[in-house]
């Protein structure tokens, strides 16, 4: 019996060293598990402080794009207002424009209307002093159209540019 005996101590001894093995192998699986587990960890941590920073420098981007944008803005409403102010100005300066060409063709009109009406009257001799260049008579003022030998009745040239 004893070879039973020993025998079921081998068997026993196996069934140990099985259930030994299986422990081991147990054993070996967690601590896979584990640092398996701790690497998911860290790798979750590291992703969502990427993700942070990404979040964060978008959030700087932001404000940076949002002050750009209030600085363009700004200038855009500045440059507005002048380009008002210049516009209303420049409409003064072509209603000016527009009576200033109507006088100067109305002064150009008398003109030619004294230099035809001057021709065809009479010269007086006796409207400037003979002999006298650059002096006037005593008629000069009271009698203008017949100083046409003065040449002062030519037309007033037109200088306004367009």
């Amino acid at each position: 019996m004893m070879a039973s005996s020993s025998g079921a101590s081998s068997g026993s001894a196996a069934m140990l060293r099985n259930s030994s093995s299986e422990e081991d192998l147990q054993q070996v699986m967690d601590t896979r598990k584990r640092k398996r587990m701790l690497s998911n960890r860290e790798s979750a941590r590291r992703s969502r402080m990427k993700k942070q920073k990404h979040l964060d420098d978008l959030v700087g981007q932001l404000g940076q794009l949002s002050k750009e944008n209030n600085e363009i803005l700004t200038r855009m409403n500045v440059t507005s207002q002048l380009y008002m102010k210049i516009e209303a100005e420049n409409s003064i300066l072509r209603a000016q424009m527009a009576e200033l060409s109507h006088r100067l063709s109305s002064l150009n009109e008398i003109i030619d209307h004294v230099n035809f009406s001057s021709s065809t009257f009479e010269r007086r001799e006796d409207a400037a002093v003979p002999g006298a260049i650059g002096q006037l008579g005593d008629d000069f003022f009271m009698n203008p159209w017949n100083n046409a030998n003065l040449h002062l009745n030519q037309p007033i040239m037109d200088m306004i540019m367009y």
